[in-house]
């Protein structure tokens, strides 16, 4: 037979499982790991001495990351052009965050929000 506290536990668990899945307004289905995670989705181009080429920056990242947000992006660009893989970058995508959706561009190897 489980305590009173045992059942309590249990039932704040259970009701804090069931609450991660509520949904926000206008939002179906949220769960609290991803709520503070932050996810770019960008097409980018690179110059190089040869002309211009596709750049896919998960590339670049070590097997499995997949969350990458704008200061990852830049740390990134910097390490490319740096290391003197291009030239320059550029390209546009999106930021998507618990703050919504917000548009992104890289210009001249640099990231705008």
């Amino acid at each position: 037979m489980l305590s009173a506290a045992q059942i309590a536990v249990t039932l704040t668990l259970v009701a804090w499982v069931i609450t991660g899945f509520t949904p926000l307004p206008g939002r179906r289905l949220r769960w609290k790991m991803f709520c503070r995670a932050t996810f770019t989705i960008i097409s980018l181009t690179g110059t190089t001495k040869d002309g211009t080429e596709p750049v896919n920056v998960y590339d670049y990242l070590s097997p499995g990351s997949f969350i990458l947000g704008p200061p990852q992006l830049q740390t990134t660009l910097d390490h490319l052009t740096g290391s003197g893989h291009y030239a320059r970058i550029d390209g546009r995508g999106r930021v998507l965050s618990a703050r919504g959706k917000q548009s992104v561009e890289v210009r001249r190897s640099r990231v705008v929000l």
